[in-house]
């Protein structure tokens, strides 16, 4: 039955009888000069083989030899059921109704727009776990005293979160190797931003209510997460997204750390859970700040 090899040590194969025993650098061997007798830089036993099997054979610089073990073969029929269970690429957010990882990609190679109608909490969340995948973290806000214990977590000590003044954020150079977001949180009417989304910068920005601006950014984001809301905000986002009724009705029940993620396309609930570290930065999950 034909096998394909898949990985794994090759075994090891014993020197015939009365052969050079290599034990130590490629240009160190020993010639036992009888059975038993001991080799130059390792052991034999009585009848030529390394004393201790493989594990008892010293090679100079590089301790014992290891343990040697059988290959890894799987016939060739069934080769195409072997997989990897990987998933999408992007930020963990939090898990959906059926208890599945929910992921955000904000590392994109095209220009990606979020708008968030919810807490800082979230916002905080979010950009904590996208500084943990290497992207650094631009943040535009008007309240930076609410992001300055963010910003000291950020990164471990390494400077990948960085705090601007409302229309302040100067250029910052995004690229495969060093994604960016861009997050602007700037109250309920943000300015038109100096800094827009690029290949390989994305931008969220945080809204805590509707505004008289909210319509403009919501028809122009790619993606909507909506938080908690008034009735008559839900109708408003309901218009906008095309949410059918049920998801409308279901906007001003949702609680602390719950968000509907969407567009005009598709949409999905997603609960964001903390993590011990976050508890102990961010606090629990909350919709008002």
């Amino acid at each position: 039955m034909s096998t394909t090899d898949i990985g794994g040590p090759t075994a090891a194969t014993p020197a015939p009888q009365g052969e050079p025993v290599q034990v130590g650098f490629p240009h160190q061997t020993g010639v036992p000069s009888q059975p038993g007798s001991r080799a130059r830089g390792g052991s034999v036993r009585g009848d030529g083989a390394p004393a201790g099997g493989a594990g008892g054979v010293r090679r100079p610089g590089f301790g014992l030899i290891g343990p040697r073990r059988a290959r890894h073969a799987l016939p060739l029929e069934q080769l195409g059921d072997l997989g990897l269970p990987v998933g999408d690429d992007g930020v963990t957010i939090g898990v959906d109704p059926q208890g599945a990882p929910a992921v955000l990609g904000f590392s994109r190679p095209e220009p990606f727009d979020a708008v968030l109608i919810g807490g800082l909490w979230t916002a905080q969340a979010l950009a904590l776990r996208t500084a943990g995948t290497g992207a650094r973290i631009a943040v535009e806000t008007g309240r930076p005293h609410l992001w300055s214990h963010v910003v000291q977590a950020a990164g471990g000590g390494q400077q990948c979160m960085t705090v601007f003044e409302v229309g302040r954020v100067p250029p910052q150079g995004p690229s495969v190797n060093s994604p960016v977001l861009v997050v602007r949180d700037c109250g309920m009417r943000p300015p038109r931003g100096r800094v827009s989304a690029l290949p390989w910068q994305a931008v969220l920005t945080l809204l805590p209510y509707l505004s008289p601006v909210a319509p403009r950014l919501l028809e122009n984001a790619d993606l909507v997460g909506v938080q908690r809301v008034s009735p008559d905000e839900a109708q408003q986002v309901g218009r906008i997204m095309a949410l059918p009724e049920e998801e409308v009705a279901a906007l001003p029940t949702l609680g602390d750390g719950v968000t509907l993620w969407c567009d005009r396309t598709s949409r999905r609930y997603v609960m964001t859970q903390p993590t011990e570290a976050e508890s102990g930065l961010l606090g629990t999950p909350r919709r008002v700040d």
